[in-house]
């Protein structure tokens, strides 16, 4: 739903477009990485139902492999009720629904497509321990992995630390995950030292309009990697 603002807690308000698209986090990068001309599989589970089928075929219209999206009666499709502002600031409730049944026999389906890629990556809108596996998996035949926590935990599993090649997120899970306010690219930088020594190999802290804040352990001097200036239509 588009609005001039966002609603304040128990304040109903007028919206000026709704409309419903394709997304998820892990369906995203999958999109993008393919449109960039990378040969791309995704592997999930979506409900039996018209937005499952709806987003099978979206994925196919977008050259993805969807022999590893299983469908499933148990559970409906996840969704996202978003929100954005005319800033393109915006709110999210996320309903996980079929993505919670994907489980470990699953990806050993897949690990023939988990096993040969160039690069694996992952987040938490699915269970938690199928996203850490992902990662052994991949880790284990030296495939390079990138992983996205968010929705964010802040008992976050160790082990994500240690099987993250690239560590990759913004400054409201980089609080949650360190404690540590991202205010300033000074934070950003405190925060990628902590998540170093945690055993990320590189950490990437997303600033929004100030771009990012690259740290590895190849290169510990923090790097600043500034955005360019545009007009934010929607920053889901």
């Amino acid at each position: 739903s588009l609005t001039t603002r966002l609603p304040r807690v128990g304040e109903t308000i007028l919206g000026h477009k709704f409309f419903i698209g394709f997304g998820g986090k892990g369906a995203n990068q999958c999109v993008q990485s393919a449109r960039l001309g990378a040969k791309t599989s995704l592997i999930c589970k979506v409900g039996k139902d018209s937005f499952g089928n709806d987003y099978v075929e979206n994925l196919k219209k977008n050259g993805i492999s969807t022999a590893f999206v299983g469908q499933t009666t148990d559970a409906a499709t996840g969704t996202a009720s978003i929100i954005v502002n005319s800033e393109g600031q915006n709110v999210i409730v996320i309903v996980p629904g079929a993505n919670l049944l994907l489980n470990v026999e699953d990806l050993k389906r897949a690990s023939d497509v988990i096993c040969k890629a160039k690069v694996v990556v992952c987040q938490l809108e699915i269970t938690p321990a199928v996203s850490l596996e992902a990662l052994k998996m991949a880790r284990t035949t030296g495939v390079k992995t990138l992983f996205n926590p968010a929705p964010a935990l802040a008992d976050l599993d160790p082990q994500f630390y240690t099987h993250s090649d690239i560590f990759c997120c913004n400054e409201t899970e980089a609080e949650i995950l360190t404690g540590i306010p991202v205010g300033n690219l000074e934070d950003a930088e405190k925060v990628g030292h902590m998540l170093l020594e945690r055993g990320c190999k590189l950490v990437i802290v997303t600033l929004g309009a100030e771009g990012c804040m690259m740290i590895s352990v190849e290169e510990p001097i923090p790097k600043h990697v500034p955005a360019g200036k545009v007009r934010a239509v929607d920053t889901t």
